[in-house]
């Protein structure tokens, strides 16, 4: 199943134009490769394509030896590299392959930002051209299939999430399959390689703990009491699962006035099968009692996945006052702020009256009868 993915113009023009390394970011089986492959043939150009798997490569793609390199990309137009983060000393070795080789374009993919990232930042400072892969977006499955299809297909987007192998699959038991296998292996699995994790049980329970609490705000003093780690220990796990594009925060919105909640956070799971599987139930939706959860968390998510796909920065953040009237999100585009209630299946379509007194109009109310606009569209 090719799905023609939203980045990958913006990535054909950059290797084309641009003489900076491009960077793909992104979980495992997001479609990093499928995606790379598949702008590479658009490009043209004769390819060198290294998995970083591959140990024949390794001693080269970190000698810093110019001479090593030169050698190894001699007659080719296009260097892929699979798997960046395998790489020691990749940073510099893309430096030099940089500047010293300007004629060569250079795309690296790497499975977590924080992976990667760290080694590439400060080496290769005005260098790089970064950019992130998730699971398929609605906007992306819009593609293959109409409104119609998709909204027939709502219910298992909500159960199965969207990850390219699990839309592909049609058996229901080959999809739980994948997800328990995805979660329990590739999920942690360059966290735990590359990362001193002391007490590795603990992000699984940790995840759990917050597949529980989507929609909902999350002390991390509380988290840290019932797993029994200081608070220190419970921020640090949660950067770590935010950098490796499992989970993300909103942020409490505030203009500072006494009544807004202001020193907290939800999280939510960038894909929804995902946080399902981590608490171990694929039921249907009319076997569960959290559909109103999995709505929120779906809606934020494929929002976040417009937007960063698109390359707009806007703040994004959840709203509430201390007396527990809430906004589930809110989005600030140039300095305007815009309000959004998310409900399964109806709710009012006005503000609270603190808001609209405070912020202004701008309020929409999204269900089921409207998602597809609001995920797509800026």
């Amino acid at each position: 199943m090719l799905i023609q993915r939203t980045i990958s113009d913006q990535i054909l023009k950059d290797l084309i134009e641009l003489k900076r390394v491009v960077l793909i970011y992104g979980p495992r089986q997001a479609g990093k490769t499928t995606l790379s492959k598949m702008v590479i043939e658009k490009t043209g150009m004769k390819t060198l394509m290294v998995n970083a798997d591959q140990s024949k490569y390794l001693d080269v793609l970190s000698s810093r030896d110019l001479n090593q390199l030169k050698s190894l990309v001699s007659g080719y137009e296009l260097l892929f590299i699979d798997e960046g983060q395998r790489v020691p000393e990749i940073g510099l070795n893309l430096k030099i392959l940089h500047d010293e080789l300007p004629h060569l374009r250079i795309l690296v993919t790497g499975s977590s930002s924080f992976l990667l990232s760290g080694k590439v930042t400060e080496a290769m400072t005005g260098r790089k051209k970064e950019h992130h892969l998730l699971p398929f977006s609605m906007e992306e499955l819009l593609s293959l299939f109409n409104q119609y299809e998709l909204n027939d297909q709502l219910n298992e987007r909500l159960v199965y999430g969207n990850y390219p192998v699990v839309v592909a699959m049609e058996n229901t038991t080959d999809k739980e399959e994948y997800l328990r296998e995805i979660s329990s292996s590739y999920l942690y699995k360059d966290l735990f390689e590359l990362e001193q994790i002391k007490f590795p049980a603990k992000i699984r329970e940790l995840l759990k703990l917050l597949a529980y609490q989507i929609g909902s705000q999350v002390s991390v003093h509380e988290l840290g009491n019932q797993l029994k780690l200081n608070r220190e220990t419970v921020e640090r796990y949660l950067y770590l699962l935010e950098q490796s594009f499992i989970i993300f925060r909103l942020s409490a919105y505030s203009s500072n006035l006494r009544k807004e909640v202001t020193k907290s956070d939800k999280f939510y799971f960038y894909d929804i099968g995902i946080r399902n599987v981590i608490i171990d139930n694929l039921n249907l939706l009319s076997n569960r009692n959290d559909s109103g959860q999995l709505w929120e968390n779906f809606i934020v998510a494929e929002r976040k996945k417009f937007l960063l796909f698109h390359r707009k920065y806007f703040n994004s953040y959840f709203w509430r006052l201390y007396s527990g009237t809430e906004i589930d999100y809110i989005e600030e585009r140039q300095g305007d702020l815009f309000a959004y209630e998310i409900k399964y299946t109806k709710g009012k379509n006005k503000p609270p009256k603190a808001w609209h007194e405070t912020y202004g109009n701008h309020f929409d109310l999204i269900t089921r009868n409207n998602y597809l606009d609001f995920i797509t569209t800026i």
